[in-house]
């Protein structure tokens, strides 16, 4: 239960410039609440001293006073309903706001903890439920406990006795929601984690649905979310079947309390014991008013034990600490593009085994070119990935300018070191808004020279609207080839001291390979480019090439001298040069077995 309120307490310090709205409601609430109760009372009034006492002028005017008030407790209502609604949409506007913001500054590792589907239900789902909750506590959770309250006085206050009833229900219902609440909650915690399964088997199969259809497995895709989706439906069952025995429990008080009072009432009526035809009138009514702030109450607590788990989830996002931050007095300057690694290790966990890398031992000059290749698995991305420091080292240290990466501000190591990663990403808008991703103060003429080196000018002037051609999200509407190479040009325009191509020109045919490859070496010399590649032909030019093994050095040579010396290097070479298209994993595989069988012999 404290964890519960902390939470709570954590949430809604992010209700910020609503605070007002959040705070009027209730009180609003609390005037409209007071003004309806007052009207069954004064209903007794007209039965009693009006009706009864046959005095049309005290019922005339009671009547004038109850349409008053009936009126303004409708204005408290409708200026409730807009403060509520105003402060709870606000409310999860700032949470979405703060969580976005905080997963902005996520490493790599932060968001490797979370799914993106997770995050995308956080993000949404849950904090929707969220907000409903909240809404729900401004209006309903002041709504029913005053009512409560002030409808229980005034039923005593016309006869203590006959409100005995009303506690006797009240006892009853609480034990129920004692019982009920905690076994729900468990299924709500449950399938707030199969919402995320869902939303990852929608995402990833419209992100790929060319290639769900190309290669006919709709119905294998049907299946696999059929079984998302049923094991959802088979977990919110569960739970609405304990929620729904709150209805029957609750309607089955509410009919015992008015037979109970109608026939009490009535015996004392006809035995002449101090209850009035009126007072019974008003009676029924506040029975009806306590039991339906009872019900309310009931669905507060249902609706709670489904957002308490959503805030939990919420908190986990907004508490998370970036794993890796910019230091105090940290370094803003990269003095070049020279890259040493020093017996590094890294794994992606610590505790998962096997280090991913380790003992690379590495020194790069300023203005290098350096090829690497390996087979899949050899983790050449996760190698670059730590000059720009999107992951740290598990021990050793990497060095950008001569100065541990870990010493540097983030935003100037990042902005000197410029990496198009494996997968290339575009965001909808102009091809000249996602140009300027590099640099958002860059001119058109420099956004033309960059495409210019990464051989796309051609294929922009040939759009329509030229540098003004839309994307589509995801630049669904660009060839692979294109795409690569506006990220190319994106990442050329940071004029970086170090760039990376991370597998970044595999979608483009040999010629343009070589085309960017001149133009980055007669345009950009004194930057270092490490260009990972698949294909021999995209390195055999470099001043050095890097051959990864399973997560070590193989060999770190000029081109000619790996020829000369490197067998991994000599086997790919000749199955490439040979036969045109030789398995470049397979040569590693193979190559790396005969190597380690040398080495038992």
């Amino acid at each position: 239960m404290n964890d519960k309120l902390a939470t709570g307490k954590r949430l809604a310090g992010h209700i910020g410039q609503y605070r007002r709205d959040a705070l009027l409601s209730p009180l609003c609430t609390i005037g409209c609440v007071i003004l309806e109760i007052l009207i069954p009372y004064l209903t007794a009034s007209i039965i009693d001293d009006g009706i009864a006492a046959g005095n049309m002028s005290h019922v005339a005017k009671t009547g004038l006073l109850m349409a008053a008030m009936a009126l303004l407790a409708m204005c408290f209502g409708v200026k409730a309903n807009q403060l509520s609604a105003r402060a709870s949409t606000g409310f999860a506007c700032n949470l979405r706001q703060a969580m976005f913001e905080n997963i902005q500054r996520f490493s790599f590792s932060n968001i490797d903890r979370f799914s993106t589907a997770g995050l995308v239900t956080r993000l949404t789902t849950d904090v929707t439920n969220v907000q409903n909750a909240f809404q729900m506590i401004l209006m309903v959770c002041t709504r029913a406990p005053v009512t409560l309250i002030v409808a229980l006085v005034m039923a005593l206050s016309i006869n203590a006795r006959l409100s005995m009833v009303f506690l006797g229900v009240m006892v009853i219902l609480g034990f129920a929601l004692f019982i009920l609440i905690p076994m729900s909650m468990r299924y709500f915690k449950q399938m707030f984690r199969k919402y995320d399964v869902v939303n990852g088997a929608i995402k990833e199969n419209v992100g790929a649905i060319r290639v769900v259809k190309a290669f006919v497995r709709e119905d294998y895709e049907n299946s696999k979310f059929r079984k998302a989706a049923e094991d959802l439906y088979s977990n919110s069952v569960s739970a609405e079947k304990i929620i729904s025995l709150n209805m029957p429990i609750m309607m089955g008080c509410v009919y015992a309390c008015i037979l109970l009072i109608s026939w009490f009432g009535a015996k004392m009526i006809v035995g002449g014991t101090g209850l009035t035809t009126g007072q019974l009138t008003s009676l029924l009514s506040y029975i009806m008013n306590i039991l339906m702030s009872l019900m309310m109450i009931s669905m507060i607590f249902v609706m709670l034990s489904q957002s308490v788990a959503a805030a939990q989830r919420i908190e986990e996002v907004l508490d998370e600490q970036a794993d890796i931050v910019s230091p105090e007095d940290a370094v803003k300057k990269v003095n070049d593009g020279s890259i040493d690694f020093e017996n590094v290790v890294f794994s992606y966990r610590r505790s998962a085994g096997d280090p991913v890398l380790s003992g690379i031992d590495l020194h790069i000059r300023s203005g290098e070119t350096i090829g690497v290749i390996g087979g899949t698995g050899s983790s050449k991305s996760s190698l670059v990935n730590l000059i720009s420091r999107l992951y740290d080292v598990d021990s050793g240290s990497v060095k950008v300018g001569g100065v541990d990466v870990r010493r540097y501000d983030l935003e100037t190591l990042r902005s000197e070191v410029s990496v198009v990663l494996q997968k290339n990403v575009l965001f909808s808008g102009t091809i000249l808004d996602n140009l300027r991703w590099g640099d958002e103060s860059a001119t058109e003429e420099e956004c033309r020279e960059a495409c210019r080196l990464a051989c796309a000018d051609e294929f922009i002037q040939s759009f329509p609207e030229g540098y003004n051609t839309r994307i589509e999200r995801g630049g669904a509407n660009v060839s692979g080839g294109q795409k690569q190479r506006l990220c190319i040009a994106r990442a050329l325009l940071k004029k970086p001291k170090v760039l990376i191509l991370d597998d970044s020109t595999s979608a483009v045919d040999t010629a343009t390979d070589a085309k960017i490859r001149a133009a980055l070496r007669r345009h950009i010399p004194g930057t270092t480019k490490i260009i990972i590649a698949q294909r021999i032909a995209s390195v055999e030019d470099a001043d050095r090439v890097l051959v990864m093994d399973e997560g070590r050095v193989a060999a770190f040579d000029t081109p000619a001298n790996l020829l000369a010396t490197c067998p991994i290097y000599q086997e790919v070479y000749n199955s490439q040069a040979g036969a045109g298209s030789g398995d470049f994993d397979e040569a590693m595989k193979r190559d790396s077995r005969q190597a380690k069988g040398g080495a038992r012999a």
